[in-house]
Order: C-alpha cells, then sequence, then structure tokens
C-alpha cells in the first residue's frame, strides 16, 4: 500500500509541476516565440558573418598572391641571352618576366591597389596595402607612399608588426621626398617606444643620418653616439664610429 500510496504522490507531483509549467508558459506564449525567433535569428547571422569572413578571407588571399607574382616576377633586361643564344625573358619557364624594375613595379601597383582596396579588413589586404606603399615608394612617388603607409597603421593596428614597418617605410619616404622635419619626428617617435620589432640600432642610425643631412650636427652626434654605446655589436656601428670622427674633425 506504501509504494502504491508513493507513486500516486509523485505522479501528483509531476501533474503539478506540468500543470504550473503550463500556467506559467501560456501567457507568456506570444513573447518567447519572439525571443526564439530572435536567437535563431542571431544564431544564422552569426554563422553567416563566419562564412564571409572565411570566403573574404581566402579571396584577399588569392588576390594578394596574384599581385605578388607580379611583384616578385624576376627582371630581364631587354638584349640579354640565355642558353643557346635564345633571349632570356623568352625561355621557358620565364613567363611574367620584365625588362626593367620599373615596367614590374608599375605592373604590380594596380593588383596590389585592387587587392587592398577589396579586402581592406584582412590580414592579406594589410599585406597588399603594405607591399603597395613599398612599391609608390620604389617607383619615387613619395607623396602617394606616405598616404599609403599610413593606411596600413590605420588597418594593422598601432602594435602590429606591419604598422611598424609601415613607419619605418614612411620615414624613408619622407626623407627622400626632402620631408627631412617629419623624417626625423617619425624616427624619433620609433625609438622612444623602445619596441624591438623593428631594430632599433636601423632607427638610430637612419635619424642620425637625417639630422646630418640637416646639418643639425650636435643631434647627430648624440644619435651615433647612442647607437655606438647601446647597440656596440650592430652592424652599424663601425659606420657610426666614423661619421662621429668625422663629425669631430
Amino acid at each position: 500500500m506504501k509504494r502504491i500510496e508513493r507513486k500516486h504522490l509523485k505522479e501528483n507531483e509531476l501533474a503539478d509541476t506540468l500543470e504550473a509549467a503550463r500556467g506559467y508558459l501560456e501567457p507568456r506564449k506570444s513573447a518567447l516565440t519572439t525571443i526564439a525567433l530572435i536567437v535563431a535569428v542571431a544564431v544564422v547571422a552569426i554563422i553567416g558573418v563566419g562564412i564571409w569572413r572565411d570566403r573574404s578571407r581566402a579571396e584577399g588571399e588569392r588576390a594578394l598572391a596574384e599581385a605578388m607574382v607580379a611583384l616578385n616576377a624576376p627582371v630581364v633586361p631587354a638584349g640579354v641571352e640565355g642558353a643557346e643564344g635564345v633571349p632570356a625573358a623568352a625561355q621557358i619557364g620565364a613567363t611574367g618576366t620584365f625588362a626593367t624594375e620599373e615596367a614590374k613595379l608599375n605592373a604590380a601597383v594596380p593588383k596590389l591597389k585592387a587587392a587592398a582596396d577589396a579586402y581592406p579588413n584582412t590580414d592579406a589586404g594589410v599585406q597588399a596595402q603594405y607591399h603597395l606603399a613599398g612599391a609608390l615608394a620604389a617607383l619615387g612617388k613619395h607623396a602617394e607612399a606616405i598616404t599609403a603607409f599610413d593606411e596600413v597603421v590605420e588597418r594593422a593596428g598601432d602594435d602590429s608588426l606591419y604598422a611598424r614597418m609601415a613607419r619605418l617605410g614612411k620615414a624613408d619616404a619622407q626623407a627622400r621626398a626632402g620631408q627631412l622635419d617629419a623624417a626625423i619626428e617619425t624616427w624619433k617617435g620609433m625609438t622612444a617606444d623602445g619596441n624591438e620589432i623593428v631594430p632599433q640600432d636601423a632607427v638610430l642610425m637612419q635619424l642620425a643620418r637625417a639630422y646630418a643631412q640637416k646639418g643639425n650636427t650636435e643631434e647627430a652626434r648624440k644619435t651615433y653616439t647612442q647607437l655606438v654605446d647601446t647597440h656596440p655589436d650592430s652592424p652599424y656601428t663601425p659606420e657610426a664610429r666614423e661619421e662621429l670622427e668625422n663629425l669631430k674633425g
């Protein structure tokens, strides 16, 4: 009898629980349905964004690879002959060669720009933008290169490797454009943060040269001395010592 009574009690408890749940859910059915739909839409959106990002990443990498084929193509000057007197650029495997470095860069620039603009928020897009800036600088288009290097920093983030390399490229472009004051400020900023991603000895050497070129021998001497004292084993140190002797003379 006790077993039967316990069974009835459990059945009653279950019935009461189900009834209470039904009583709670029934007036809230519409709201709960709306919440369920919102959750379902959010899940679908998250999955869709993930698929879109993966596709954009893959397409960006493909576009970057195509641009790099042109950027890394060998340069074969006109008239150079290979085996058996055949022009080197016409030999098997020489597809994509260019007669001059300028021709190669001019072919690569639009491809790099297309990849950078089409996929700006992907790693491939940032890399394309960085190589675009370098190609523009190599072509002597310093103003465009400086703008492109700034875009790399904005896209990649201040502390990224590409951002720091872009600042180094920007300073070099500024110096080549005759903007020595701007270049000096860029290099000084790179020495101040103390980050070792970009070799500090290389930055100090460029900074010292800029001071010397500007005629600021005092700051040039200080910077060469800092390089010698803090980086005694640097490949730049012998040149820095030589420049210090020249400044003394």
